[in-house]
């Protein structure tokens, strides 16, 4: 029985023949020549569908197994780690390189942390997303960790994660004032993580082992 092929980036369709990849796009941010040559395979392979996805990627549907090689060799990529247990995505919000209502530089952050961690191997799937400002475009409401732009610097909030038992993530600390100090946590946090090697997301691991109170001690001393 055909199943997704994690070493190259592609996820079995419903059909059971045909495979989805997506390029990874940090940050939702991609160029002109990008979407040509995304526009460009669609065509060639005669895909099913173009689609936009909730991580800032842009997922090329119902490709063929046996020219998945061929077309990442064409995009020029690595396969993305849009599967698998690693950190799969950084959503990130325009803040202030774009956005009028930001407060903080979520752009050159989140990219860093795209940077740093897209793929990075862990016990469980980890999901990230960094906001300029409370509304909260990135989501760290439901990602494992995520960075809040306020006026005084960034909150920084784990342990949230969407699907069928959904749970909003918990303030870790407050007005952390600048991006390096910020990224430094984050750090933290994710060989927290890897060092302890449980299976689940962040925020069930933390309420099953040492409590957020524990946590917070223990990631920021």
């Amino acid at each position: 029985m055909n199943k997704d092929l994690l070493e190259k980036g592609a996820i079995l369709q419903r059909d059971k023949e045909t495979y989805a990849i997506a390029p990874h796009i940090p940050g939702g941010i991609t160029t002109p020549a990008m979407l040509r040559k995304l526009a460009d395979v669609a065509e060639k392979y005669n895909a099913a569908a173009i689609k936009i996805t909730g991580a800032q990627r842009i997922a090329i549907v119902g490709l063929p197994a046996d020219k998945l090689d061929e077309i990442w060799s064409f995009l020029g990529e690595k396969p993305g780690a849009a599967i698998g247990l690693c950190v799969r995505s950084v959503k990130i919000c325009p803040g202030t390189t774009f956005c009028k209502k930001g407060q903080q530089d979520a752009v050159t952050v989140g990219l860093e942390l795209d940077k740093r961690y897209h793929g990075f191997e862990l016990p469980w799937k980890f999901k990230m997303g960094v906001s300029g400002c409370m509304n909260d475009c990135g989501e760290t409401c439901i990602k494992d960790v995520g960075l809040v732009g306020k006026p005084k610097g960034w909150t920084i909030k784990v342990g949230g994660n969407g699907g069928g038992r959904a749970r909003l993530s918990e303030t870790l600390v407050e007005n952390i004032a600048t991006n390096e100090e910020a990224i430094a946590i984050v750090d933290k946090i994710v060989n927290w993580f890897k060092e302890l090697g449980k299976v689940g997301r962040l925020g069930k691991i933390i309420e099953d082992t040492v409590g957020i109170d524990k946590f917070k001690e223990e990631i920021l001393g």
